[in-house]
């Protein structure tokens, strides 16, 4: 068995992980901690773990974790970055599901997130943690950086285009998120009667995942790409939708056969019919991406790409899993093979 330690987990993102772990046949979920919490049984904070562990969260104690084979960091920005370094030196592995090591750049790192990076050398190292892009170098990673969920949906919706040289034009990622994706911390933008029957774009004019959407597409086409991205919040409660808007000159029938061809041996991600419409509810609570493209009338030098992923799970948690399976050399569908929940 694998001994995994958590360093967070009060968040959704952190619940969702914890949903993971405690139903995966190879972890055993050792250590748990949060300053906040500590002292607090697990299925105190989240009652749908009852029965699951009788853990309890601890104060963060570098000697426990570092008996771990492998950390999760479901925290802000800024905290994993402080103790990878002793992790790694004692032989653990990390995997951090927030920014740190995300960007390759410490430079633009400190300008995005505004504070000084504590381990500038270990930029380098970490390993971007998409499996559709380089499940090899995950397999012998140290340290993981699991992408943002928007990077995810958006990068899953133009690898296929991306790989096979395709001249694209200017690229529109219209994107919308549930709730959730702005976390558990009370927040005024994010109470029921702010979000509910509304809707809104936020970060029109910067967001802290454009840099890493850059970053990724740029490393995958070997060009600089034209990309807006403009996010929005929609008043559900988890679920991601990428609408994408790529000036490309081909069928819609042909690029179809490109994505299914692409994606024909992934585990994850599903690409439907030319002119379907995926919903977010198809694969709530899953590691699956589903996909489908269309083109307007008359319009062959233009295609519309829609990926759906749940931002909690193949946008963060599922995909941290799918991560851990591979860097453990465990078959990468463990425990995350699960259908959607509906309706």
């Amino acid at each position: 068995m694998i001994r995994v330690g958590v360093v967070g987990g009060t968040g959704y993102t952190g619940m969702e992980l914890l949903r993971l772990i405690l139903g995966h046949p190879q972890l055993v979920l050792a250590e748990i901690t949060s300053r906040g919490e500590a002292g607090t049984r697990v299925d105190a904070l989240w009652p749908s773990l009852r029965g699951q562990t009788d853990l309890s969260f601890q104060e963060p104690d570098a000697a426990r974790l570092r008996e771990c084979d492998v950390v999760f960091f479901a925290t802000p920005n800024g905290i994993a970055m402080e103790s990878a370094p002793e992790l790694l030196a004692a032989g653990c592995r990390v995997i951090d599901l927030g920014a740190d090591f995300r960007l390759r750049d410490v430079r633009q790192w400190q300008t995005w997130y505004g504070v000084e990076h504590a381990c500038p050398e270990l930029l380098s190292e970490a390993v971007y943690g998409l499996p559709e892009i380089d499940r090899g170098a995950i397999r012998k990673a140290r340290l993981v950086a699991n992408p943002g969920c928007y990077p995810t949906a958006i990068t899953l919706g133009l690898l296929p285009l991306l790989e096979a040289g395709y001249p694209l034009g200017a690229i529109v990622a219209d994107c919308k998120s549930g709730v959730s994706g702005a976390g558990r911390a009370a927040k005024v933008a994010t109470l029921l009667c702010e979000a509910n029957e509304s809707f809104k774009a936020y970060g029109a004019s910067g967001h802290r995942h454009l840099p890493e959407i850059e970053q990724t597409l740029t490393e995958v086409s070997r060009r600089t790409l034209d990309i807006v991205f403009v996010p929005h919040l929609v008043p559900m409660t988890r679920g991601m939708q990428a609408t994408l808007h790529v000036a490309v000159t081909a069928t819609c029938d042909e690029l179809t056969a490109c994505y299914q061809a692409r994606y024909a041996e992934e585990p994850f991600v599903d690409v439907l019919a030319a002119g379907s419409h995926p919903e977010t509810r198809w694969v709530r609570g899953t590691n699956r991406c589903h996909i489908a493209l269309h083109q307007p009338p008359g319009r062959e030098d233009r295609v519309i790409v829609l990926a759906v992923i749940d931002n909690l799970t193949k946008g963060a948690a599922g995909q941290a899993i799918q991560n851990l399976n591979l860097m453990f050399g465990l078959d990468e569908r463990l425990g995350l093979e699960g259908a959607a929940v509906l309706p």
